[in-house]
C-alpha cells in the first residue's frame, strides 16, 4: 500500500493487450474465418471451400502515458520509474484486449451462400481521462512528493472478460456487370466471465507536505469513486463462475467490388476447368464497412459500491493498511448496492478500402472508430484507429506491412506473413525495434486447415476436366466422354469414318485393307515372310524360338539354353548346391535341407553361442547407451551375433531386454524396450535384414535368478537372441 492514494487506484489498473486485433491481417483475402471478426460479409465468394482455424491469438499494449524501449524492459535492472519516458497530461488513457479464437470454420453452402461458426476469449479493459502529472508526482509515494493540487475530474476505468460462441451467414446480394455486392450478419452467443470498473466524479486532491514528518503529510479529497464488479471481491477473492451471466450480441456489414475487367470472369465464357472463376479476385477496388460488437452482457450478481472520499488521509495510513478494500472501508464513508448490471459490448464502426495495383500486390487502407462514451459507467471500447497495409498475397503465402496511426500510442509500423496453415505478425514490431519511446505493441499469431478453390486439371485441354474425363491424357469429344472416338481394327482410322471397322486398312482406302497374303495386315510389299503369318512388330515374320524350348526369343531370358515357361526360358538351377531347385529354395544362397525350402535349420549350438555372445553386450548404468569401457568388444559381440544371424535368411529372431527388481518398475521396462531396440537397430545397420528381427522388453518381469542377491541380479540384467520361428 506505500505507493497507492485512494483516489489513484482506479488509474493504476494494468493494461494487457490492445483493443484492435489481427492488425494488417483481416484483409487478405486468404484470411479466411478470421476476417469474419472484422466483417461478416467478406467470407461471402471467398477463395476457400472450407476454412478450419485450429487456434489463433491476438494481443497488444496501447496508452499514452508511458513510452519505453520495449525490448530492454524485459532484461534484468530495468527501472520501468527512471527509464521509461513520461508524458504526463491531465487526461491520459489507455487500453486493452485480448483475443484467443478457438476451433472454427467457414464454408460455401451454395455458390453465392457461405456460413461460418467460431468459438472466441475475450478480455477488453479502459482506462480513460487519468491525471498523468498525479502518477508522475506520487509514484514514489506521498512522503517522497512536494506540495500539489490537482483537480482530477471524472476519471473512468473498465474491463470484461467473456466468451462467444458465432454464428455467420454471408451472401451475394447484387451482381451486374461491375458492380458486386455481398452482405454479412453474425449472430453471437456471450457467457460473461469477470466485469470490473471505477469512475471518479468531481475528484481532486490536495497535498501538504510535513518537512519535519514526510509519512504525515496530509492529503485532502474531495469527491466520489464508483468501484463494481461482477461479484462481491471483498467478499470473496476467489473467482466464481456464473452460467446466468450471459448475453446476445451482433455484427453486420457489406462489402461492395468494383470489378472493371468483370468480362473476363463472364460465367458464359467459362471453361469448365476455370470452376467458375472462383479461385481468383476479381476486384480492382473494393469498399467494405461494418458494426460489430453491438450486445451486451447481464451479470446478475454484481456489487456496486460508491465511496464519498471527502477527508483527509497520511503516507502512513496507506502503508498501515493491509489492502485497497480495507483501506477505502476504514477512511470513506461507502453506499453499496447489489444488483444486476448491463456490460455493453465495445461497439465500433469498421471501414475499409482495398485496392488491387498490380498482379499479386494490394494496398489496403482501413479505419475503425469506437461508439461507446468515454464518460459512461462500465464503459470499454476499442482506440480510433486508421492503418495503410500494403501487401503481396497468393494462395499459400502473404506478406504484408501495416502502418497505423493509432489513438493514444500514436504512429507505429510492423510485419506480418501468412505461409500455408501458419501465421504470425504485428503491426508495431518494426517501430518498436527502433523506437526508445514505444507506447503500444502487439502480436497475433494462429493456425489453421485452408482447403482453397482451385482450377480444375483438363490435362489433354479437350474442354473435359480430368475428373469427368475418361480419357484424361488424351483428348476426345464430349459426346464420346472426352475419349477419342474407337478404333476397332486398329488401323488410325475412326470406326465412324472406316468403311472396314473390323479389317485393318490404310486411311487412303477408307480403313480397308490392300492385299494380304498371310493376312498379318501387313502388305505383301513390306512383309519380309509375306506367305508367312507373323507380328508387325517383326516385319510379318513370326517370333523365332531358337533353343525351341516354347518361349520365344524375344521374351526368352536364356534363348540359346533351353527353360520351363515359367522360369522364363531359362534351365532350373541349384546355386547353393543342395539339392533344392532354386525356384522352390527360400535360400538360393545357403545350403539347406528340402524339409527347411533350402534353408539352414537354426540348431542349439548356435542358440547356445547366440546366448553367449550376447550375454557380453554391456550398457552405461541406467542408459541405453554402449559401455564406454566395453564398447569396442561390444561391437565385436554385435559383428559376431551379425554373422550367425545372416546363416539364417529365413529365420526370424527377438532381441529381449530384461532388468533387476532395483528402481522403478515402469523405469525398468522402459530401459529394457529401449536398450533391446538399440541393439537391434545396431544390428540392422550392419546389415542384418530387418525383416529377421523383432525387440521386446520385459522389465524385471522374467527374472533367471534370485533378484536377492548382487550375483543374481547381474544375472537378471541381460540381452537375449531369442529364435522365434521361420518367416
Amino acid at each position: 500500500m506505500k505507493k497507492l492514494l485512494p483516489v489513484l487506484f482506479l488509474l493504476l489498473i494494468s493494461i494487457k493487450v490492445q483493443a484492435q486485433s489481427y492488425i494488417g491481417y483481416f484483409h487478405d483475402n486468404y484470411a479466411g474465418v478470421q476476417s469474419v471478426l472484422f466483417n461478416p460479409a467478406s467470407i461471402a465468394d471467398s477463395r476457400f471451400k472450407t476454412d478450419i482455424n485450429l487456434f489463433s491469438i491476438s494481443g497488444s499494449v496501447q496508452n499514452d502515458l508511458y513510452g519505453v524501449k520495449l525490448f530492454d524492459v524485459y532484461k534484468d535492472g530495468y527501472d520501468f520509474d527512471t527509464q521509461s519516458k513520461v508524458s504526463p497530461k491531465n487526461a491520459n488513457n489507455g487500453l486493452a484486449n485480448f483475443d484467443i479464437m478457438g476451433p472454427s470454420f467457414m464454408f460455401n453452402i451454395a455458390p453465392k451462400h457461405t456460413i461460418a461458426v467460431f468459438t472466441r476469449a475475450r478480455s477488453v479493459s479502459n482506462i480513460a481521462k487519468i491525471n498523468g502529472y498525479l502518477i508522475d508526482q506520487v509514484k514514489d509515494g506521498l512522503d517522497k512528493s512536494d506540495n500539489f493540487l490537482y483537480n482530477l475530474g471524472n476519471p473512468n476505468a473498465a474491463s470484461n472478460s467473456w466468451g462467444e460462441l458465432g454464428v455467420s451467414y454471408a451472401a451475394v446480394l447484387y451482381q451486374n456487370n461491375e458492380h458486386f455486392l455481398k452482405g454479412g450478419l453474425t449472430a453471437k452467443y456471450l457467457q460473461g466471465g469477470v466485469n470490473g470498473y471505477v469512475q471518479g466524479r468531481d475528484v481532486s486532491v490536495n497535498y501538504v507536505e510535513n518537512t519535519a514528518d514526510p509519512k504525515n503529510g496530509t492529503l485532502q479529497s474531495s469527491g466520489e469513486i464508483t468501484v463494481g464488479a461482477s461479484q462481491d471481491w471483498e467478499v470473496n477473492d476467489d473467482y466464481k463462475f456464473d452460467s446466468g451471466s450471459r448475453g446476445f450480441g451482433f455484427d453486420f456489414g457489406l462489402v461492395y467490388e468494383w470489378r472493371p475487367d468483370y468480362d473476363l470472369y463472364d460465367l458464359r465464357n467459362a471453361r469448365p476447368s476455370d470452376n467458375n472463376f472462383r479461385d481468383l479476385n476479381k476486384y480492382k477496388l473494393r469498399f467494405g464497412l461494418s458494426v460489430t460488437d453491438i450486445g451486451s452482457i447481464n451479470y446478475r450478481n454484481s456489487k456496486v459500491d460508491t465511496y464519498n472520499v471527502n477527508g483527509t488521509i497520511t503516507q502512513e495510513m496507506i502503508d498501515d493498511a493491509d489492502d485497497l478494500y480495507d483501506f477505502l472501508n476504514e477512511h470513506y464513508t461507502k453506499t453499496s448496492s447489489s444488483k444486476g448490471v448491463k456490460a455493453n459490448l465495445p461497439t465500433a464502426i469498421h471501414a475499409d478500402v482495398d485496392w488491387n495495383m498490380y498482379n499479386k500486390f494490394y494496398l489496403n487502407l482501413n479505419g475503425d472508430i469506437s461508439m461507446v462514451s468515454k464518460s459512461k459507467l462500465n464503459a470499454y471500447g476499442i482506440a480510433d484507429r486508421v492503418t495503410l497495409t500494403p501487401r503481396y498475397e497468393s494462395r499459400w503465402f502473404s506478406f504484408y506491412v501495416p502502418v497505423t496511426y493509432m489513438q493514444y500510442s500514436g504512429m507505429q509500423a510492423g510485419a506480418g506473413l501468412r505461409a500455408g496453415v501458419f501465421f504470425i505478425g504485428s503491426g508495431s514490431v518494426l517501430s518498436n525495434l527502433a523506437s526508445k519511446e514505444s507506447k503500444g505493441a502487439d502480436f497475433h499469431l494462429g493456425m489453421k486447415i485452408p482447403v482453397y478453390q482451385k482450377q480444375f486439371k483438363d490435362t489433354d485441354g479437350d474442354g473435359i476436366i480430368d475428373k469427368e474425363d475418361a480419357c484424361r491424357k488424351v483428348a476426345g469429344p464430349k459426346e464420346n466422354g472426352g475419349c477419342p472416338w474407337p478404333d476397332t481394327d486398329k488401323d488410325g482410322v475412326f470406326d465412324k469414318d472406316d468403311a472396314c471397322p473390323d479389317t485393318k486398312g490404310p486411311k487412303e482406302n477408307k480403313g480397308c485393307p490392300w492385299t494380304d497374303t498371310d493376312g498379318d495386315t501387313l502388305l505383301d510389299n513390306v512383309d519380309a515372310c509375306p506367305t508367312v503369318f507373323g507380328p508387325v512388330e517383326n516385319k510379318g515374320c513370326p517370333w523365332p524360338d531358337t533353343d525351341g524350348d516354347g518361349v520365344l526369343d524375344k521374351d526368352d531370358a536364356c534363348p540359346t539354353a533351353a527353360g520351363p515357361v515359367e522360369n522364363k526360358g531359362c534351365p532350373n538351377l541349384d546355386a547353393d548346391k543342395d539339392g533344392v531347385l532354386d525356384k522352390d529354395d527360400d535360400c538360393p544362397l545357403v545350403p539347406g535341407p528340402a524339409d527347411n525350402k533350402g534353408c539352414p535349420k537354426v540348431t542349439k549350438e548356435t542358440l547356445a553361442q547366440l546366448k553367449v555372445e550376447a550375454k557380453s553386450i554391456f550398457f552405461s548404468t541406467g542408459k541405453a547407451t554402449l559401455n564406454d569401457a566395453t564398447k569396442t568388444a561390444t561391437l565385436g559381440r554385435l559383428d559376431a551375433i551379425k554373422e550367425i544371424l545372416k546363416n539364417y535368411p529365413n529365420a526370424k529372431f527377438a532381441v529381449n531386454g530384461h532388468t533387476d527388481n532395483v528402481g522403478n518398475a515402469k523405469a525398468n521396462q522402459k530401459l529394457s524396450e529401449e536398450r533391446a531396440k538399440m541393439v537391434m537397430d545396431l544390428l540392422i545397420e550392419k546389415g542384418v535384414n530387418p525383416d529377421n528381427l523383432t525387440s521386446n522388453g520385459y522389465g524385471a518381469s522374467k527374472p533367471v535368478k534370485s533378484n536377492k542377491t548382487a550375483a543374481g541380479r547381474a544375472e537378471n540384467r541381460r540381452t537375449e537372441i531369442v529364435y522365434l520361428g521361420n518367416l
